[in-house]
């Protein structure tokens, strides 16, 4: 994710941080409390989770009652295990300052003679990010730019020296598929990373550089592969109140219009174009590839009512037992916040979020209540935070990463936990962009004390490391772990883990039926927990700091934020 936009906001935070060298603490015993291991269990995981994701928590949306309930249900949570608060200022909240957004848009197409009248939800979905009554857009050019990305490292330039200004840019998700030239059948690893996803395919990087570049609007198309998702996924998660970070320019700077559409009428509108939608995608594959006019004009509207909402990242710390690193933290985190209510849904209009993120929240909290039963506290501190928004763009974290409550160039990782896993233990666990930090080696060692080992990111492709709160992090320097639910469930065939990924991600994810099913099996989720309370205990107390590996785009971030005196 080498960027431009990356680099600048980073240098801007790293202008900010107050930072010193890396203080070596003393060599500690290998293993934690056996007893405090053992207070993380099955039955209190899903405790925690039929709390969390039942009806009275509302969906845990920003801004409503089921904030207020999650809040109230963690702060007691956390005081009830004896951890301090985490805010300096004696509170275990950190406020976040949104602005919440509910658009209603309306979009039309014109291919020559043809008019596309499009539905919102079934045929398109589309925002402002803007704290604006209304955006209007009329009479927009449309102009294919393929994935719509500008990558100088891999020498690639969709846009080349077409100017996109006022025009609205239709862009495909994820990165140019680009083939070997030896071997076509296969992806060529040396441009974005083969099969796995950079940040250039991330729907948040094609907003960003359609904002920068001055696009009136930008629509990505939407397929299931490619996204990692189904159409359902998009429809519900871009419909009903957005949040965005509080802005003091009013995001006036954003792209006015942020738009997806579905693979159906996209594939009409470029027929009545002139144009075959698998020719122009094969042609994005091509470093050759030039911007292609639709022969086709855009029109949006979007009504918007805009309120004010202080959300809140929750907070708890366990203070270090050595003064001299007790200054020093290792950070947990996981997202409490899901999609809401959505009243105009037939039948169950909660999205009850139940794996996603419940069952994280609950991991966070068996983590911290075993921190709390430590004979003794590591020698470094340990931070336990539940971030707000992240179904929103990450913005809970990212609002941490720019005002943090303790220094970044003291804080050694960042070990985060979204969706746990449901189907029983397995051999593994994955690594969610694997190879990136000795967190993993870490990691490894003491899974190998169980006889399971660190498997590979096994959806490279989907970018799952770039769409969950570590990645805030991350960019900002600190070492990061996302260590997921392993593949290789023990008693059942090969593939199955893999297989009931890819059926939640298909019936239940982002819908209001991801609820504790009968068959749950919470018993390998609290062995993961176990393991990542240890990994984070060995950083707590061990003599070297975690680092990037070479070849991690997060690499020098961390180098210069750690030089500055």
């Amino acid at each position: 994710m080498k960027t431009q936009l990356l680099t600048a906001s980073v240098g801007a935070l790293l202008a900010s941080c107050a930072t010193q060298a890396p203080v070596v603490a003393p060599a500690a015993s290998p293993q934690p409390d056996a007893a405090a291991l053992d207070s993380i269990t099955a039955d209190d995981l899903l405790r925690h989770v039929r709390a969390l994701s039942s009806d009275a928590f509302e969906g845990r949306l920003p801004g409503t009652l089921g904030e207020a309930k999650t809040a109230a249900y963690l702060i007691e949570q956390f005081r009830t295990m004896g951890l301090a608060p985490g805010n300096p200022d004696g509170s275990y909240v950190q406020r976040v300052p949104l602005v919440g957004i509910t658009g209603t848009p309306k979009m039309q197409l014109w291919a020559g003679p043809k008019k596309f009248e499009m539905k919102p939800g079934t045929d398109f979905v589309a925002v402002t990010s803007r704290f604006v009554p209304e955006v209007s857009v009329r009479d927009s050019e449309l102009v294919f730019v393929g994935y719509g990305v500008q990558a100088p490292e891999y020498g690639w330039d969709d846009y080349k020296d077409v100017d996109v200004r006022g025009k609205t840019i239709v862009m495909l998700i994820n990165d140019p598929a680009v083939p070997r030239a030896d071997d076509p059948a296969r992806l060529d690893d040396k441009m974005f990373r083969g099969k796995a996803m950079t940040y250039y395919g991330r729907w948040t990087y094609k907003y960003e550089i359609a904002s920068k570049l001055g696009a009136t609007a930008a629509i990505i198309v939407h397929e299931t592969e490619p996204a990692g998702y189904p159409w359902a996924v998009v429809q519900n998660s871009w419909s009903g109140e957005q949040f965005e970070l509080a802005a003091a320019d009013k995001n006036m700077g954003r792209v006015p219009v942020q738009a997806w559409i579905s693979n159906e009428r996209a594939r009409e509108l470029f027929a009545a174009s002139g144009l075959d939608f698998d020719a122009a995608k094969a042609a994005a594959v091509r470093r050759d590839f030039r911007p292609m006019p639709l022969k086709a004009l855009a029109n949006f509207s979007i009504r918007n009512s805009l309120r004010e909402v202080q959300s809140q990242n929750i907070v708890a710390r366990l203070p270090g037992s050595d003064p001299v690193y007790a200054d020093e933290h290792v950070l947990y985190t996981a997202h409490w916040d899901h999609l809401g209510r959505n009243p105009s849904l037939p039948g169950d209009p909660i999205f009850n979020g139940a794996l996603d993120n419940a069952t994280g929240v609950a991991g966070l909290l068996e983590i911290a209540e075993a921190y709390a039963r430590l004979p003794e506290a590591p020698k470094r501190s340990a931070l336990f935070m539940a971030v707000t928004a992240e179904e929103q763009g990450l913005l809970g974290a990212r609002h941490y990463a720019t005002q943090p409550l303790y220094p970044l160039s003291r804080t050694l990782a960042v070990i985060n936990m979204d969706g746990l896993n449901p189907w029983g233990p397995t051999r593994d666990m994955q690594v969610i962009g694997s190879g990136q930090t000795t967190l993993e080696d870490l990691l490894q060692d003491v899974l190998a004390r169980q006889n399971r080992v660190v498997a590979a990111d096994a959806e490279p492709e989907k970018g799952f490391y770039y769409r969950s709160d570590q990645f805030e992090l991350a960019k900002v320097g600190v070492p990061a772990l996302y260590a997921d639910s392993g593949s290789e469930v023990i008693g059942k065939p090969e593939g199955y883990g893999l297989q009931k990924r890819r059926e939640y991600t298909a019936n239940d994810y982002h819908k209001p039926s991801d609820e504790v099913k009968p068959d749950w099996d919470l018993s390998g989720a609290a062995q993961d927990m176990r393991v990542l309370m240890e990994v984070g205990w060995r950083v707590a107390n061990e003599r070297h700091w975690p680092r990037w590996k070479d070849g991690s785009e997060f690499k020098a971030v961390r180098e210069a934020q750690l030089a500055q005196p």
